[in-house]
């Protein structure tokens, strides 16, 4: 008979049901992330021996080798892969059926999440944060605003990257340079010059200027990894075989520089103070000056629910030209 399931297919799957569970997803996850069952339990607040019984499980149900036994570490089979894909892609989704129930209760997302360039402001970040961690005190925020926020760095195209691929609700500090899907709003936050520095006691500091690609690329340049992982990387100002120092953020660039290990741009107004206080010197290359174009970024298009209330609160105080400027200006004092 057609479309006939014997019994124990039947009872398969609803077995399959019973122990492919959100909890033992997020346990794969801790996992595979640690490295070690043991790690995992000590994460997930249980005994390893109940770890190994629940992977066991999901492999009796899935009928499949999840975890290479013949390895001391929790190392994942092609199987226990492709379930760690897929089961970060479905905890993903849930997480987004729960903010959209959340928002037709209270219009209020259940979580928002920010992309922020590294070149901006922390400080300022930090100050709409606690701004928008104090919409509501006391019962009110229970009632209006239960918004989790989550804040993530980028840099160059990763920023982008976040937005376009769902990972970020909202994008600050990106360039207007990539292509746009169509379903993306973009508003300006303005421009943030960059200029070329070295320590006092770096060879470049006493080179003439304009300073030729030639002598450049003899000397090592310091720059900030692009966080993008699908899209392609960007690299500004660096010299095909020029030595490059990478490091993870704008802030280690800035150290880099000072302790003189490299030479390269970094944003006008966190050099400002170092270069005042002569612990930087800039120079003047044959590439010029260089000049970011920012802005902020977010999906418009959500549906027949519009934008969450949370959004919307961070894109009111984004076009505020005050907070743009702050984003751009207001960096930290000096490290040293």
């Amino acid at each position: 008979m057609t479309g006939f399931k014997p019994i124990e297919d039947n009872a398969a799957m609803a077995n399959r049901y019973q122990v492919l569970t959100p909890d033992a997803l997020m346990m794969m996850d801790t996992i595979a992330r640690t490295g070690s069952f043991a790690a995992a339990a000590r994460e997930l607040g249980k005994v390893p021996s109940a770890l190994t019984y629940s992977v066991r499980q999901l492999e009796d149900a899935l009928d499949v080798l999840l975890f290479d036994r013949s390895s001391r570490q929790a190392q994942l089979t092609a199987a226990g892969s492709e379930l760690l894909h897929e089961g970060r892609r479905l905890l993903q989704e849930m997480d987004a059926v729960a903010n959209r129930v959340q928002r037709v209760a209270s219009g209020w997302e259940a979580a928002l999440s920010i992309s922020v360039d590294d070149a901006l402001s922390p400080t300022t970040i930090f100050e709409l944060v606690e701004s928008f961690c104090g919409l509501c005190t006391g019962a009110q925020a229970e009632q209006r605003h239960a918004t989790r926020l989550r804040l993530r760095s980028d840099v160059l195209a990763g920023t982008w990257e976040a937005l376009v691929s769902g990972q970020a609700d909202l994008a600050i500090g990106v360039p207007a340079t990539h292509p746009n899907p169509g379903s993306i709003e973009l508003q300006p936050i303005g421009d943030l010059p960059f200029v070329f520095c070295v320590a006092p006691h770096h060879a470049l500091a006493t080179a003439a200027e304009p300073i030729d690609h030639d002598v450049l690329v003899h000397h090592r340049a310091v720059a900030v990894a692009d966080t993008a992982q699908r899209l392609s990387p960007i690299t500004v100002n660096l010299l095909p075989g020029q030595d490059v120092l990478t490091v993870p953020s704008m802030r280690a660039k800035l150290e880099a520089l000072l302790r003189g290990l490299g030479c390269g741009y970094i944003p006008e107004p966190l050099a400002r103070p170092h270069l005042e206080a002569g612990h930087l010197v800039q120079r003047q290359t044959a590439t010029g000056s260089y000049t970011a174009h920012l802005h902020y970024a977010w999906r418009a298009d959500r549906g027949a629910l519009g934008l969450g209330k949370a959004l919307q609160w961070w894109l009111q105080q984004l076009a505020s030209p005050t907070t743009r400027r702050a984003l751009l200006e207001r960096h930290a004092g000096p490290l040293r």
